[in-house]
């Protein structure tokens, strides 16, 4: 009874043809409830992410949102609280980057991990020599990499020493290094933040040959129109959390924009060049600086900046415009001219006022804040007053700082521009690099000076922050202030300057009023074109 009661039960048998399931490709990487706390702080909270494998897959974010720690963790550096992170479809344990690498994941971190004094061929096989010999090494290195150049169009001199290569070059150095390694997954965290907009498209042409040999890229920036431009599919993270994952091409900037901020965005406000001839707070008369290098030095440079402008230097990369701003703050000494603020000189080539002097006329934000600008292992607070510790404000007359002084000063300072974390007790180094900017535009701006010097104000900081500074900055020059701004980025110089003045080898080819200029001509000017010399000037000329 049993046997029959059995064979009732059983399904039919349907004689039909099996039918495969559609082979699915594994992501390239993936990682499921990814969560990571720092103290109070949780940096990442249940993040998920799926990226397909040969695409350029974006993130974005506000300074602050977790996209630096999620890359850490995909790299090795930090260990998830809970989660797993999957490459090709295996569970990986990365405890290391050295793990990650074993796993083909490359990373070019935002500041270059190279040995300066080092050759391009002695960076890239440093730590994977395989050999005692580091002649041996670097011989048998050589072929592979020439190969790998020729494929990608690297276009990257081997024995040349690192120090001595512009940033876009030093860049691609750490591309080749990745792929000299065996990464099919590369990780490029904030990768133009620091490139002109020529390296920038010579940037988004590799990357779009990488895919092409099936290569699978992340793109970290804060720069939407980069993503629109470059991306296949976006992941947007707001407070640690994935707050949006979407084909790029479902998307535009402005709704990015308003998922990472959580409110829509108010574009800054452009400067109003209407306002009459006013008094030369800055003056810079014949500087010349010796050249740095194989870069030139500024040369012979005159400008005067005026209460209530903003004066806008633009230049490609190298030629003379951090030596320039070098010497304005008092880092770099003048070989010629004289520097004067309203009616003091306060240098020439007999020397000058030195950086700390200097900020009872001016403030300053030098271009790279980690070399000249924050101190990584002192806190949010002591960083919130360096350079003005000094002023009885935070100061006895016993020489001890004022710590309850400071410590208000700093909170305010963190709330007025949205610093994260709010914890102004935590070492800066602990910051992200937008928040650690963030910070010192604030603690430059606290101070009203009467003449602002800026270098590179907005680099890697959120669309949400890029309009908060820009918006001081136009509020600062209504004030009176004299501003002169060092950018790499033509966008920002063109919605915020009154003039533009370029710089080509050293040199100033023209100044530009904000009304008559335009990226094109900018870009010509760059080139070493000045205005009489461009083609719509010279057919002007013979009308």
């Amino acid at each position: 009874m049993g046997n029959s009661q059995s064979s009732a039960t059983q399904a039919p048998v349907i004689d039909a043809p099996a039918i495969e399931a559609p082979a699915i490709e594994a992501p390239a990487i993936e990682a499921k409830g990814l969560s990571k706390r720092f103290g109070a702080v949780q940096a990442n909270d249940a993040i998920a992410l799926k990226v397909r494998a040969g695409t350029c897959h974006g993130i974005v974010g506000e300074n602050g949102a977790g996209k630096s720690t999620l890359l850490k963790m995909l790299f090795g550096f930090y260990q998830p609280d809970s989660g797993t992170i999957w490459v090709h479809g295996i569970e990986r344990a990365l405890a290391s980057p050295a793990d990650a690498m074993a796993a083909g994941i490359g990373m070019v971190h935002q500041h270059f991990m190279l040995v300066e004094p080092f050759t391009v061929l002695e960076n890239i096989i440093l730590g994977a020599e395989g050999s005692a010999s580091l002649a041996q090494a670097a011989a048998a290195a050589r072929p592979a990499l020439v190969e790998l150049e020729q494929k990608f169009g690297f276009d990257v001199p081997l024995d040349a020493v690192v120090d001595t290569l512009p940033v876009g070059t030093k860049q691609r150095v750490e591309i080749l290094k990745a792929m000299y390694r065996g990464a099919d997954i590369l990780i490029l965290d904030e990768p133009t933040a620091v490139l002109t907009p020529p390296e920038a498209k010579q940037l988004f042409a590799l990357i779009k040959m990488l895919q092409s040999e099936g290569k699978t890229v992340l793109f970290v920036t804060h720069k939407l129109d980069e993503i629109m431009a470059v991306t296949d599919h976006v992941t947007v993270i707001r407070a640690g959390r994935v707050v949006g994952d979407m084909a790029t091409a479902t998307t535009d900037a402005a709704q990015l924009a308003e998922t990472m901020v959580g409110k829509r965005i108010t574009r800054a406000v452009i400067a109003d060049t209407s306002a009459t001839e006013t008094a030369a707070l800055l003056r810079i008369s014949g500087l010349s600086t010796d050249s740095n290098s194989d870069r030139p030095g500024p040369q012979n440079i005159s400008l005067d900046v005026h209460a209530g402008e903003i004066l806008g230097i633009a230049g490609v990369a190298g030629n003379g415009q951090s030596e320039l701003l070098e010497a304005l703050i008092g880092t770099r000494a003048l070989s010629a001219g004289e520097l004067w603020i309203a009616d003091e000189k306060i240098a020439d080539a007999s020397g000058g006022l030195s950086p700390l002097e200097r900020r009872a006329h001016m403030g300053m934000v030098a271009e790279d804040r980690l070399r000249a600008g924050v101190v990584e292992t002192m806190s949010g607070a002591e960083n919130a007053i360096l350079g003005y510790h000094r002023r009885p404000a935070f100061e006895d007359a016993r020489g001890l700082l004022r710590r309850e002084a400071i410590a208000e000063t700093a909170a305010r300072y963190f709330e007025d521009q949205d610093v994260r974390p709010r914890d102004p007790s935590l070492p800066v180094g602990k910051f992200s690099g937008g928040n650690q900017q963030k910070l010192v535009m604030v603690r430059e701006f606290a101070h009203a000076p009467k003449v602002m010097i800026i270098g590179q104000p907005t680099r890697g900081v959120d669309i949400g922050a890029v309009t908060r500074i820009h918006d001081q900055l136009t509020a600062l020059r209504n004030q009176g202030t004299a501003v002169l701004v060092v950018s790499a980025d033509l966008d920002e110089l063109l919605a915020i300057s009154d003039r533009i003045a370029v710089m080509a080898d050293g040199k100033i080819v023209g100044i530009v009023d904000r009304a008559d200029a335009s990226e094109q001509k900018i870009g010509l000017m760059m080139a070493g074109l000045s205005q009489h010399q461009q083609p719509e000037a010279r057919h002007a000329d013979a009308r």
